[in-house]
């Protein structure tokens, strides 16, 4: 069809430009004229394309339409007016002149908001389904009939531009391109306007926009997101005008705490806290206001309203005037579509893409002498006044204004000076739990009060989840490229680094860990688990496939690999920093936000966590951090409809109930690494120093408190006294003590709970009938500290052969020589399935064990032997998901061999005694990592 094109703005340009790409011939494009000599993006386009454009200051005069605009209209032959967007009145002469009349683009359903405010009105009114109408245009009430209308709900938060730019933009242009093929086919309908439900309101003016505070608080928030930006939700306070922006009805945990803002006319004074305003309704619920706009102009952020004005916008000085204006200049070049750079204007809203961060860098770069900005910066400050506020800041060499403040816990100890963080952690703050509640956190070397800690209540996670959502939804952390991403990580593993005797110091002090396994384990594998994954970050890929159910076959599906959002971590005392770790840097790594509760006996390295997360960049609300009981705090993050995916390490029974909430909440994702009770078979043909050696390990690494701890060791009947001799005699040779003392072997037990509970499992198995060798019981001195304990003679039906103990318990049964088949049936019969080990010298009867073993992991010849390339997870009751590894590698089976202690004679089917005549080039290894030596 000929189509004249009668409007303006961005919006008019794209309706334009779909239309162009339909098939239609775009006869004319009428658009207002140039403002201080810059065109309108429509009529620059249509300019480009060669195609006429008017632009008549006014269509009409004393009410009758201009006869020369009339014939220059006339002399196009437009088949169809398209109004996409148009301030001007155009008389019915040319709305009615073309064959297929006109049609307007309108937004919202009518008959509800005519006139031309309609966007304010349905926010102000509160409406929960908002849209726009396509109608064919009359004289100006918008009482056409109806072509097409399209709804959307409302969200409880959407402001005007917010609602325009998630649906009104983007589907009202699919919208008019589809009515105007509706027309093309003969098929547009006309559809009378209802009368019912009509209403029409006028143009929001700044005079019109004050706030009536007598009426309920969400009244109060639609009329201020209603005229948020334009005119302007206004009242009197202070002797001044004051403006309020960025309103919300999400008050979760936020208490009325600050200083009071008497407000003329509201029902009670508003309170500035650190999230904002508070404001109340007159039935006393709080909203929330987040910006606020000074009588002079100055925008602030409402919870810096009293702090004077050092915390408002600066005052520019002539020379950096100048340099924002030269700024202006190259945003202008930056964004050729933007009429009008003004402080509002927004870079990425206003068509900027990643290619353009980086040439505005550069150009600052140039204008300001080699100032160096990070993509973060733009990201951070994206409309121009908060972009030229940030420049100048940094010009002055004060950008720092906005540093947190952290009530550290100070102690002396291991020859250093701690610095340790001891409150929630919540959109990048630190601060107290609700009612300023707290527990202490107890040193198991003696038994000791180290500082009391914040306990998380329920409201303080729901605080900490908005702030992780809004930080996915909105904040920088879903901006910024994957590859920075990966930096950010990066650094914050350099961080950890720097802070590693720190670190490992707080795992001593607060779990009992040996200082030098705290600084090779607990922490070290902390900082390669992040470096793992910061390499991971710009690897995350989706996959193209071929599809043939049509023909001809040049279809393709696209896949693509996203983050889930808010993920809860749940982790377990054992390992504070490690097991955070490991599931946080995966979750960062894919993009997603984490709140993380770190066990109740253990939260203070994963406080200091938080802290360097700060330190290194990491965006606030990306990272958040609830100590507190997992009966409050780990239930809510289970149940809340907010978080997406819940990552646990902890008791079976516990994984259970928290799966059940998990599906009965919203079906979030669930990953579960769960109890234990790893089988490790030692065969007579093994390197016996070694099978001792590495069955000590097994066991009595990190005091027994390891998830994959050896539950139950079956030796070969022939080797069973002399394997046990010496295991005594190494248990024997380990001292136990202080965990800060270089030379400890054996630190405390985390927590005295958990002592008592290994006392009752010994005391239990020797009323079974198990003998005790050594140790079950406590050491007499201050603290939590257990003996390390061996037990022989342990049958079957036995408890201590069943359950696991999570300690320093070794337990050994004896199994008759030859019988792998009869070993493997007992090694199995558990409802656990973490990890199992086999020592052998057969590589054939490694291999065969290995595949028998019902077990994520399988070590051979070695034990403990985890790395961050390498999967790691459960079968049965052990949970499922993994934790470490490929991402994109689903793995259910991994088999650690340290082949030192495996023949290494050439490959044939020749007898050889360490082969038992086995031609070993017929075996073949589902997943193998050799630990050194040749196979």
């Amino acid at each position: 069809m000929k189509i004249a094109v009668i409007g303006q703005s961005l919006f008019g340009q794209e309706v334009y430009c779909h239309l162009r790409k339909e098939g239609h011939e775009v006869v004319g494009v009428f658009t207002v004229p140039d403002k201080d000599g810059k065109a309108d993006p429509l009529g620059l386009q249509a300019e480009k394309d060669g195609v006429p454009v008017f632009k008549f200051a006014r269509w009409r005069a004393k009410g009758q339409a201009l006869p020369d605009v009339v014939a220059k209209y006339q002399a196009l032959g437009a088949e169809l007016n398209v109004l996409p967007f148009c301030s001007q009145f155009i008389p019915m002469e040319i709305i009615n002149a073309p064959q297929h009349g006109s049609i307007i683009y309108h937004p919202s359903l009518l008959p509800r908001h005519r006139g031309a405010s309609a966007i304010n009105w349905t926010l102000i009114h509160g409406d929960k389904k908002g849209g726009f109408s396509i109608f064919w245009a009359d004289d100006g009430l918008d009482t056409g009939d109806l072509l097409l209308q399209k709804e959307c709900e409302v969200l409880p938060d959407d402001t005007v531009s917010t609602l325009y730019n998630r649906f009104l933009f983007p589907e009202g242009i699919k919208g008019m391109v589809q009515a105007v093929r509706l027309i093309a086919e003969g098929k547009a309908p006309r559809l009378p306007q209802p009368e019912e439900g009509a209403t029409y309101e006028g143009i929001q003016k700044k005079e019109t926009a004050k706030i009536n505070w007598d009426q309920p608080a969400e009244a109060i928030h639609n009329w201020i997101r209603g005229n948020d930006k334009v005119p302007g939700a206004w009242t009197e306070a202070c002797e001044q005008k004051l403006t309020f922006f960025n309103s919300t009805l999400n008050t979760s945990g936020l208490v009325p705490e600050g200083d009071t803002l008497p407000i003329t006319g509201a029902h009670r004074p508003g309170v500035v806290t650190k999230a904002g305003l508070i404001l109340f309704g007159n039935d006393d619920r709080m909203l929330l206001v987040k910006n606020i706009q000074l009588e002079d102009g100055k925008m602030i952020p409402a919870s810096n309203f009293f702090k004077g004005a050092g915390s408002s916008a600066l005052e520019l000085t002539e020379a950096e005037l100048v340099i924002a204006e030269a700024v202006r200049s190259a945003w202008q070049r930056i964004l050729p579509n933007v009429l009008e750079v003004e402080d509002s204007t927004d870079f990425f809203k206003s068509g900027a893409a990643s290619v353009d961060v980086v040439r505005l860098v550069e150009e600052v770069k140039e204008l300001c002498d080699g100032l160096e900005l990070e993509n973060e910066d733009v990201y951070m400050a994206s409309t121009f006044g908060d972009f030229t506020q940030l420049l100048v800041r940094k010009l002055r060499g004060d950008d720092e204004e906005g540093e947190c403040s952290i009530d550290y816990v100070e102690m002396a100890v291991n020859k250093r000076t701690l610095h340790m963080p001891h409150q929630l952690f919540i959109g990048g703050a630190f601060m107290d739990a609700e009612g300023a509640k707290t527990f202490e956190t107890i040193n198991p070397t003696d038994g000791s009060v180290i500082c009391q800690v914040s306990l998380a209540q329920v409201t303080d996670v729901d605080k900490a989840v908005a702030a992780a959502k809004d930080a996915f939804e909105n904040g920088l952390w879903g901006k910024i490229s994957a590859r920075d991403r990966g930096r950010l990580l990066y650094r914050l593993a350099d961080l950890m680094e720097q802070h590693q005797e720190e670190l490992a110091t707080i795992e001593a002090l607060d779990a009992g860990a040996v200082y030098t396994l705290a600084l090779k384990t607990h922490v070290g594998m902390s900082i390669q688990t992040f470096r793992y994954f910061a390499g991971w970050c710009d690897k995350i890929q989706g996959s193209t496939i071929p599809i043939n159910q049509a023909r001809p076959n040049r279809n393709l599906t696209l896949t693509r690999k996203e983050p889930v959002g808010v993920c809860g971590i749940i982790i377990p005392w054992n390992y504070p920093l490690m097991m955070l770790s490991w599931k946080t840097a995966a979750c960062l790594a894919a993009g997603n936000t984490v709140v993380i509760k770190p066990a109740q006996v253990t939260p203070l390295t994963a406080l200091k966590f938080a802290e360097l997360t700060l330190k290194a960049g990491i965006p606030k609300g990306v990272v958040n951090v609830l100590p507190g009981s997992g009966s409050l705090v780990g239930q809510r993050l289970s149940d809340h409809p907010d978080v997406r995916k819940i990552g646990f390490t902890g008791s079976t029974e516990v994984g259970k109930h928290i799966m059940k909430s998990c599906a009965v909440s919203n079906v979030k994702k669930v990953s579960l690494e769960l109890g234990g009770k790893s089988p490790l078979i030692i065969f007579a043909d093994c390197d016996l120093n070694k099978a001792v050696q590495m069955g000590m390990s097994s066991v009595f690494f990190n005091k027994g408190e390891n998830c994959i701890a050896a539950g139950r060791l079956f030796v070969e009947d022939s080797i069973h006294d002399e394997f046990v001799r010496r295991v005594v005699e190494e248990v024997r040779k380990m001292k136990v003590g202080n965990p800060l003392d270089r030379d400890t072997d054996h630190g405390p037990q985390n927590h005295h709970a958990h002592l008592m509970k290994l006392m009752e499992y010994c005391q239990r198995g020797v009323k079974e009938g198990a003998t005790l060798i050594c140790g079950g019981k406590q050491v007499p001195r201050p603290g939590f500290f257990f003996e390390p304990t061996v037990f022989t003679d342990v049958e079957d039906h036995m408890f201590i052969a069943k359950e696991e103990s999570f300690g320093p318990i070794m337990i050994i049964s004896r199994f008759a020589d030859g019988d792998v088949d009869a070993v493997l049936s007992r090694a199995n019969a558990t409802e656990f399935g973490l990890a199992s080990g086999v020592f052998t010298r057969d590589i054939n009867k490694a291999l065969y064990v290995s595949d028998k073993l019902q077990a994520g992991t399988v070590f051979v010849n070695t034990y403990n032997k985890t790395d961050v390339a390498a999967p790691f997870g459960g079968f049965k009751q052990s949970g499922f998901g993994k934790d470490l590894g490929n991402l994109l590698l689903p793995v259910t089976l991994l088999l650690f061999i340290h082949s030192t202690n495996i023949c290494s004679k050439p490959l044939s089917a020749s007898s050889c005694p360490r082969c038992r005549d086995v031609a070993l080039n017929t075996v073949a290894v589902r997943a193998c990592f050799l630990l050194g030596g040749d196979i």
